[in-house]
């Protein structure tokens, strides 16, 4: 009795420090490179925590995007393991190695996983984020899944705060509900600035809504995702064109004198 209550004594210990959020990220923060965002988080993304995006189902290219994005910024050319559930290629498409290439994230260090089931893709990404040797442990999740609850959630923080490696949770077409997590945010795909046919390949744009963050303020913002230098920024100013002037003007007199 005593060794059981000794365990419960611990565990109830853990869970106070994750919630009070008294915890010291002794691996520090990643500025994102957007100012405001980075202001609003302390300096930057919190590494050895779990931050949850959330989308709607049709969003999820460009959540996608945005995960990636942090994956790159936090895992500083280290191995980066991305769990995915098995029907998630029929839901979303697979993810293209070069798609990731060209976002700045080196496909030679990622490791795919394919789960059967959410008890697996949990246990696979509890795993994972227990070891050091690791960047980051991206989780996606399609759909309402009643076996992430909160107790799930504590396990997933306890192994990134003990190894420091940063989880990312993806998840698709799912409601918010509570947990652990360090930050929470909602993504939706930003409108492309005006320009021609020529120049409409250019940097990703996310509307990014934050809300959740435990050590400062939220708030919604466009973040810019630039590929070379793999980081975001404030989008940039796009000026609208000026009609040109008219070669000929007729002289003014002549309307003058005809009226």
């Amino acid at each position: 009795m005593s060794a059981r209550m000794s365990a419960l004594a611990t565990l109830r210990s853990q869970i106070e420090r994750i919630e009070t959020a008294e915890v010291v990220h002794h691996q520090g923060r990643i500025a994102l490179g957007h100012s405001e965002v980075d202001r609003a988080l302390k300096g930057g993304l919190a590494r050895a925590a779990i931050h949850e995006v959330f989308c709607a189902g049709s969003q999820g290219a460009a959540a996608t995007g945005f995960v990636t994005g942090l994956a790159g910024r936090v895992t500083a050319q280290r191995p980066l393991l991305w769990v995915r559930q098995d029907f998630s290629e029929r839901e979303t498409g697979a993810l293209s190695m070069s798609g990731l290439a060209e976002l700045g994230l080196d496909p030679r260090l990622m490791v795919m996983v394919r789960a059967t089931d959410v008890e697996s893709a949990l246990r696979t990404s509890a795993d994972a984020l227990a070891c050091d040797a690791l960047g980051a442990v991206v989780l996606e999740l399609w759909g309402e899944t009643r076996q992430f609850d909160l107790v799930a959630s504590r396990k997933l923080t306890l192994a990134a705060q003990s190894s420091g490696v940063t989880g990312l949770l993806l998840r698709m077409a799912a409601q918010p509900l509570p947990s652990t997590a360090e930050t929470r945010w909602m993504l939706r795909a930003a409108h492309s600035p005006p320009g021609s046919a020529w120049d409409a390949w250019g940097a990703p744009r996310f509307d990014v809504e934050l809300l959740r963050n435990r050590h400062g303020p939220c708030g919604r913002w466009i973040m810019e995702w630039k590929c070379d230098e793999c980081q975001f920024s404030e989008p940039s100013a796009y000026p609208q064109p000026v009609a040109a002037a008219p070669a000929y003007r007729p002289d003014p007199a002549v309307f003058q004198r005809a009226g």
